[in-house]
């Protein structure tokens, strides 16, 4: 059943047509065919998902957003933590994950969370936010800037940013970090890309301007069924300084 699961997952990133005038529908196209199988193939794929979480801090009746948070794995992460936040919301722009995300809250029995169909740049905030996290889809954002600084002032002062993605380095990378070479520079962004999947040198660079690091790391995923191909990722976890605009 596995190995079934997994060849209808590698057929849609590999072969499946994405389709659509919007990104919205772009996601949908892509995510619809291998929705049901998302959790299981990512659990593989998606490294630091779960330290990431673990990292964050959330405070008693807080608020938390999940942007991108699709299929709503990431609150199963949290474990009993969840429940002492006030409310918990996971943002999507994608009905076929947000559908499996609305299921397991319900089986679940989480009444303090809820989904929200909505860009990640321009949601409509319902709670000034506690925690936002970004888990492997700041990378699925075309404008991820703008996602970056909504979630900025979506938080509150001291509120925490929370990020894990695929991504690559600099040409000359910064010292401590790491530093990729031509090829991983130069085809894995090509490679992902033809999924909508942008790897960027410039994540951590702004996240490192616009919020206080308190943990970073670097680190290299194996892709299922590859066994020689390694993705580099990163894991930040932040915080919100101050309320002006910067």
């Amino acid at each position: 059943m596995q190995i079934a699961a997994d060849i209808r997952t590698l057929y849609h990133l590999a072969f499946s047509p994405i389709r659509g005038t919007t990104h919205a529908a772009r996601l949908q196209s892509f995510y619809s065919g291998q929705a049901s199988a998302y959790d299981a193939f990512r659990q593989r794929l998606l490294p630091g998902r779960e330290e990431l979480i673990r990292l964050l801090e959330f405070p008693e009746r807080g608020v938390w957003y999940d942007v991108g948070g699709g299929t709503g794995a990431n609150l199963e992460f949290a474990g009993e933590r969840l429940l002492r936040l006030a409310r918990t919301h996971i943002v999507d722009l994608c009905p076929a994950l947000l559908e499996i995300a609305d299921r397991r809250i319900r089986q679940n029995g989480w009444k303090n969370a809820s989904t929200i169909f909505a860009d990640a740049a321009s949601f409509e905030a319902p709670d000034d936010a506690d925690v936002v996290t970004f888990s492997y889809s700041l990378t699925m954002i075309p404008d991820w800037f703008a996602a970056v600084d909504h979630a900025w002032r979506t938080l509150k002062a001291g509120g925490q940013i929370g990020i894990v993605d695929f991504h690559v380095s600099r040409k000359y990378a910064e010292v401590g970090r790491a530093r990729h070479g031509w090829m991983t520079r130069s085809l894995l962004p090509l490679w992902f890309g033809c999924d909508n999947v942008h790897l960027s040198p410039d994540h951590l660079p702004y996240l490192e301007r616009r919020f206080r690091p308190v943990a970073i790391r670097e680190g290299q995923a194996g892709l299922p069924w590859l066994p020689f191909v390694r993705a580099p990722y990163y894991l930040f976890v932040g915080h919100k300084e101050s309320t002006s605009d910067q």
